[in-house]
């Protein structure tokens, strides 16, 4: 029964709604540890020790994480080959409502950036971090994560790649959390609730990391 209903395009896009709205619980709860680094240094390390050292984070929910990113973006890129292929022949002129939104027909687009963006962010601070933990025996030092933090916000092109990526995040999400909802059967009463939630979101937090990183550039 969840192997027909999975290879049917409802379930594709019923898995695609469930990952893309777990990857949203992450990037709050990731959120909200980082914004601490603009008002407080010893919270944000008391923060990022615990994620850094608890054994249910590191080897029970990082794996499930990194398994709902690559899952969330190889869906994405079905879903995307089986509406190309199911519609060969592109829209010949974008005519608003007649047609589908703009920022959803990019959806693909704005996921492929996101996707680059999460490889710099991995080569940036995850693999250090394996590295120094796994490879390296460094002491455990409590105190460093916030200065390993504001070290990397020190160059202002890779700044610039981040806010550009956050940027298109604000596109991915404000589509993709109004989508996801749908996707799952919120009835039509919600939509215009959703649609708010989902566009104050996808401005908010995505503006919220350009401030981070922009704060800790021009501050240090």
């Amino acid at each position: 029964m969840l192997k027909k209903l999975f290879n049917s395009s409802i379930g594709r896009k019923i898995a695609m709604a469930l990952s893309g709205i777990f990857l949203i619980v992450f990037l709050t709860q990731h959120f909200l540890i980082n914004i601490t680094s603009v008002f407080s240094e010893s919270l944000f390390n008391w923060l990022s020790h615990f994620m850094g050292t608890n054994p249910i984070v590191q080897f029970v929910l990082q794996p499930i994480l990194i398994a709902g990113v690559l899952f969330h973006f190889v869906m994405g890129f079905i879903l995307d080959y089986q509406n190309r292929k199911a519609r060969p022949v592109n829209y010949a002129v974008f005519k608003g409502s007649k047609n589908s939104l703009l920022v959803s027909r990019y959806m693909i687009l704005s996921g492929t950036v996101i996707l680059s963006f999460l490889a710099l962010h991995f080569y940036d601070f995850w693999i250090p971090e394996m590295e120094y933990k796994y490879i390296e025996f460094k002491p455990d030092d409590p105190n460093r994560y916030h200065h390993e933090l504001v070290e990397k916000f020190q160059d202002p092109i890779k700044v610039g790649f981040y806010c550009i990526s956050f940027i298109f995040l604000a596109l991915h999400l404000v589509h993709g959390l109004a989508s996801s909802t749908q996707s799952l059967g919120t009835s039509n009463k919600y939509s215009s609730l959703i649609k708010k939630i989902s566009y104050s979101f996808g401005i908010v937090v995505p503006l919220g990391f350009c401030f981070i990183a922009i704060y800790h550039f021009l501050s240090h």
